[in-house]
């Protein structure tokens, strides 16, 4: 099935997908790689506030290639980056805020669980980048650009961003290990 969403995503949204749907989305889209992810974390047990909203967000496992004209963001590459090295951080993330889609490459290991009823992980094909950029259409506003220009979070207005697939649902069915299994059995039988 093929669905587009509009962020924020609501609970309703996302449980309605199954692996392997294909997904697009319009709307609010923020960055956030690894020194991202750790800041949120930090800043949460910290008792302070994000600067950016997190309920029924979709997160993009980017860090974008921007530039500046005349005071203005504009993307010029946001490709995906590899969504496993935020594996760890994930369920604490999913804990505390409700964040109802995670978009990157190559799945993640050990999150099924933690995504299960509330959020789903969107997998978008690597070496895309301008694709992506062509779905960006306003760069409002950048936070925390002290991490660097790809660990930075972009607030992104997309529109008819992807073709995403639903790599993991909210019901625990994930098709990166899906395919491992199956690879894994074909190997054996040989």
């Amino acid at each position: 099935m093929e669905y587009h969403l509009n962020t924020p995503l609501k609970k309703e949204d996302v449980k309605q997908l199954d692996a392997g749907d294909i997904v697009y989305l319009t709307g609010t889209v923020l960055t956030a790689r690894d020194e991202a992810h750790a800041r949120i974390l930090e800043m949460y047990e910290e008792g302070l506030e994000l600067p950016f909203e997190l309920e029924g967000a979709a997160i993009y496992h980017c860090g974008p290639l921007m530039q500046q004209i005349e005071g203005k963001w504009t993307v010029v590459a946001a490709g995906p980056t590899t969504s496993d090295r935020m594996s760890k951080m994930t369920p604490n993330l999913l804990k505390h805020f409700n964040v109802r889609a995670l978009v990157g490459k190559g799945g993640m290991n050990n999150v099924a669980e933690s995504l299960k009823g509330k959020c789903i992980y969107l997998a978008y094909t690597g070496g895309c980048a301008a694709l992506a950029a062509g779905s960006i259409k306003n760069v409002p506003q950048v936070h925390w650009l002290d991490l660097g220009m790809p660990e930075a979070v972009w607030e992104l207005e997309v529109v008819k961003f992807g073709p995403l697939i639903v790599g993991i649902d909210t019901k625990g069915n994930d098709l990166f290990t899906s395919i491992k299994e199956k690879a894994r059995e074909s190997f054996s039988k040989n």
